[in-house]
């Protein structure tokens, strides 16, 4: 169940999984800068490489091979990937 906070006038996604509770660091980012900087972050090699990681561990689903093809990618000036 997703519930919103209020910070500094912009909602944020929170998302409470058994006792815990995550925040949508998206909904934080765009509130800054929009778009551009989350797409930008997601560019960056260092980024895909901790979201494989944490897939790896967390995902049972993860689809290695299309994560392949992504990494191979990332950090060239064409790489563009989705925030949706």
């Amino acid at each position: 169940m997703a519930n919103k906070i209020i910070v500094q006038d912009t909602p944020i996604t929170v998302i409470k999984q058994g006792a815990e509770d995550y925040i949508c660091l998206t909904d934080m980012l765009q509130a800054k800068d929009g778009d551009f900087f989350v797409t930008d972050w997601l560019r960056n090699r260092n980024t895909l490489e901790y979201i494989g990681i944490w897939e790896k561990v967390y995902n049972p689903d993860f689809n290695y091979g299309e994560f392949a093809t992504i990494r191979s990618q990332a950090g060239l000036n064409r790489f563009k990937i989705s925030v949706c």
